[in-house]
């Protein structure tokens, strides 16, 4: 199964999917993980494409081809969403844990004394990290390459330059106490700007969740269900060959538009929003696209919900019929 993990898969896909496991901390071999990730998909996505197929009578191929994709990303996402909540919560307690070097430094400790020191329990994954660079530095290696090889284990900008900032001061030399004093405090000043810009941003994300959960369902709910009423009373009215009132256009035939087209274009739509606001949600909240997925399902849900709800409603108040509901 390996030697068939190698053919398949590109040696650069495998490398960085063996890096998103060290940033996620997952500690199992990448190319056994990815194995088994791969056959686990592709098991799933045969049962839900049996499932499709039983339920809409469609062809068996597209389907297993498209829940085998979207599996395949959930499987990726969930390693990816675990990355970046061990890097949020490093850069969270970073500031911290500067200042607690900092202070040791200044009562006299040498570098690794220092930063061994700063530890503290509620630093959770930074205090591990840290204690994996006191052992590496016991085993004989140096306090930069050790630090170094930190960074590599840690998925973040913001954490990878402070590292680099640190290394620097120690092989320059200079004041370390104050460099990493100074350090602490535009990490705070950082954290305090991002959270003025969210407090400003809430009104924008409001707008898009209401856009693309209510409003757009209600009009697509109540417009697709008045244009098929709309279709079936034009089906019923007889145009006169020789109207008596000369008109500047002729009304040859009665116009005519497909219920299920307008459904299925409705619900295509509706996703598409939801889809495409997700990420912009995301965007704007944290910054990052990727963030707006865990959005996607549960605005998927409201939306084709109130969409439906609101047909029906509309169907009871008007009292007519259709031919799709």
């Amino acid at each position: 199964m390996l030697d068939l993990i190698r053919i398949i898969v590109s040696e650069k896909i495998r490398n960085s999917f063996a890096q998103l496991l060290i940033y996620a901390d997952i500690k199992k071999d990448s190319n056994k993980y990815l194995s088994f990730l791969l056959l686990t998909g592709l098991l799933y996505s045969v049962l839900a494409s049996l499932l499709i197929q039983l339920i809409f009578k469609i062809n068996f191929v597209l389907p297993l081809i498209i829940a085998f994709i979207l599996i395949g990303f959930a499987f990726y996402y969930i390693i990816l969403l675990k990355a970046d909540k061990k890097t949020q919560v490093i850069e969270e307690h970073l500031p911290d844990a500067l200042q607690l070097m900092s202070s040791n430094l200044r009562a006299g400790l040498t570098v690794d004394r220092a930063l061994l020191l700063s530890t503290r329990p509620e630093f959770g994954v930074l205090t591990k990290e840290i204690n994996l660079v006191g052992k590496q530095i016991i085993m004989g290696k140096s306090i930069t390459d050790a630090l170094s090889e930190m960074v590599k284990r840690v998925k973040g900008k913001t954490f990878s330059k402070t590292m680099q900032l640190i290394i620097s001061g120690i092989k320059s030399g200079g004041e370390l106490a104050v460099l990493l004093d100074k350090t602490a405090q535009d990490l705070v000043q950082k954290k305090l700007v991002t959270k003025k810009i969210k407090t400003s941003i809430n009104l924008y994300v409001i707008f898009i969740f209401v856009a693309i959960g209510v409003g757009g369902p209600l009009l697509f709910g109540l417009s697709s269900y008045l244009i098929g009423v709309l279709t079936e009373i034009l089906t019923k009215v007889a145009i006169p060959k020789t109207p008596g009132v000369n008109l500047p256009f002729k009304i040859s035939t009665v116009p005519t538009l497909d219920q299920v087209f307008v459904m299925q274009y409705s619900v295509a739509f509706l996703v598409t929003s939801v889809i495409l606001g997700s990420l912009v949600l995301g965007l704007i909240n944290k910054g990052k696209e990727k963030e707006g997925v865990k959005y996607i399902l549960p605005l998927m849900v409201i939306a084709l919900t109130l969409f439906f709800v609101v047909r029906i409603l509309v169907k009871n108040l008007l009292g007519a019929s259709l031919v799709i509901t």
